[in-house]
């Protein structure tokens, strides 16, 4: 039995998990450094715990200290949210060895998924298309040069301990292989102490579709179909929806068996996410899994009607997958826009402060997750995410309208925030319209000044 859980995160998504424990009867810790003292999740968990200073190194990412935060408050299992130590299988192991409860997958799953080089293995033998690419990791520039040569350009460059962008170059041709190289393996080395690469064909025009899942305990597997990620900068997801405007019902079918396929490859359990590059002849390959809870689930959550921070959780109180999960149906259609404290008219500069009011917008289908509130100072420290403004319609168009309505009402003072590059993507004639991909933000221009 869990009766307890500490959630070894911050912000946004601990005040979520927060809220799906309640709901279960679950009591909840909360760890803070010295500059959350005053974030919401601090102050509606049953317990907090400081657990160090400011920059995340020394309290987030310090593993010992979270597991000495759940040992002195007699926890039960750890939540670690996304971010951070959700995709760590060494912290883990940790949580194993000090008889608590990782609420993920195990470690050994984690480091399967994690290094991409052999999830790309893992996946071929299992049948799940992959991109034309490298046969593993690459460590030498001259083997790099080769494959290139045979796969030819463009192609992508990908560190195999990747993820949110960094360790990942374009190269256009043979002359920009050697500086993206060298940058591409030195990024890794620094972000992730790892600077193994391996090389992937290029996908032109190529849209970002993920696959949500959910994975008992008994074996069951179940997917909720699919999330359209392809409004990006740097890599980074600014707006994602549910369902894809050009998937239908017989790709999603596909997709979904395709991602239940890659998590029974690996036994996978709890809440994951298969994603695929779609081209636009509508082949789509897969790129990775992310073994955990995703920024964007919440979409998901408004078109299937099913709680998945819950559903996970009740996955690690040994509960089997609701039976009509596998034969569910989309409602209608969800967008999620991610509202960030960065300057959209000074190329997306940082902007921490104090907020000095705020008006959250309300009526149908309208949704907003977020940890801030008036007087909440937004901290230079961690991630710029305010929070995720999430609309619902019978129709995408209803959608789109009610995500135009909601970000008119919503009023954050004192700080910049992205709401007004939001505005202007969806007035888009080819957002409106689902005409866009991956490159759509590379010619988008941001006029309001």
């Amino acid at each position: 039995m869990i009766k307890k859980i500490l959630i070894a995160n911050r912000g946004e998504i601990a005040l979520r998990v927060i809220r799906a424990c309640k709901e279960l009867g679950i009591l909840t810790v909360a760890v803070y450094s010295t500059q959350d003292k005053y974030s919401l999740h601090v102050k509606f968990a049953d317990e907090a715990v400081c657990i160090g200073p400011a920059p995340s190194t020394q309290s987030y990412l310090k593993a010992s200290q979270l597991i000495s935060a759940a040992e002195i408050t007699n926890a039960d299992a750890i939540h670690p949210g996304y971010g951070f130590f959700s995709e760590n299988a060494d912290f883990a192991q940790m949580c194993k060895e000090h008889n608590l409860q990782f609420l993920g997958p195990s470690g050994d799953i984690i480091t399967n998924m994690g290094d991409k080089a052999k999830a790309r293995k893992t996946m071929q033998k299992a049948g799940v298309p992959c991109i034309p690419g490298s046969d593993g990791v690459i460590t030498d520039f001259e083997k790099i040069k080769k494959v290139a040569k045979d796969l030819g350009y463009p192609l992508l460059l990908k560190a195999t301990a990747g993820g949110g962008g960094r360790g990942m170059r374009i190269v256009q041709n043979p002359e920009g292989l050697k500086s993206a190289y060298d940058a591409a393996s030195s990024e890794a080395e620094t972000a992730f102490g790892n600077g193994d690469l391996y090389v992937e064909k290029l996908v032109l025009d190529a849209k970002h579709i993920e696959v949500q899942i959910l994975g008992d305990t008994h074996g069951n597997v179940a997917h909720f179909g699919e999330r359209d990620c392809s409004i990006q900068r740097r890599h980074q997801k600014l707006i994602e929806e549910s369902p894809s405007p050009i998937v239908d019902e017989e790709l999603r079918t596909k997709l979904g068996n395709q991602a239940v396929n890659a998590a029974n490859a690996v036994n996978y359990y709890s809440a994951g996410t298969v994603e695929f590059l779609l081209d636009k002849d509508q082949n789509f390959y897969f790129i990775e899994m992310n073994t955990r809870i995703q920024v964007e689930h919440p979409v998901t959550e408004m078109v299937s009607g099913y709680d998945l921070v819950k559903g996970q959780l009740q996955v690690h109180l040994g509960e089997k997958l609701p039976k009509w999960l596998q034969n569910f149906r989309l409602r209608g259609h969800a967008i999620e826009c991610r509202i960030n404290a960065e300057d959209p008219n000074h190329n997306f500069r940082p902007s921490p402060g104090t907020i000095k009011s705020l008006h959250v917008p309300g009526g149908p289908g309208v949704r907003f997750d977020s940890h801030i509130y008036s007087g909440y100072t937004i901290p230079p420290t961690y991630d710029s995410l305010l929070g995720k403004l999430i609309t619902h319609g019978s129709t995408r168009a209803e959608a789109i309208i009610r995500m135009q309505r909601a970000l008119e009402e919503l009023t954050i003072k004192g700080i910049a925030t992205t709401i007004p590059f939001h505005l202007e993507i969806l007035k888009d004639e080819k957002f409106q319209i689902g005409n866009f991909h991956t490159g759509f933000l590379n010619t988008f221009k941001y006029k309001n000044k």
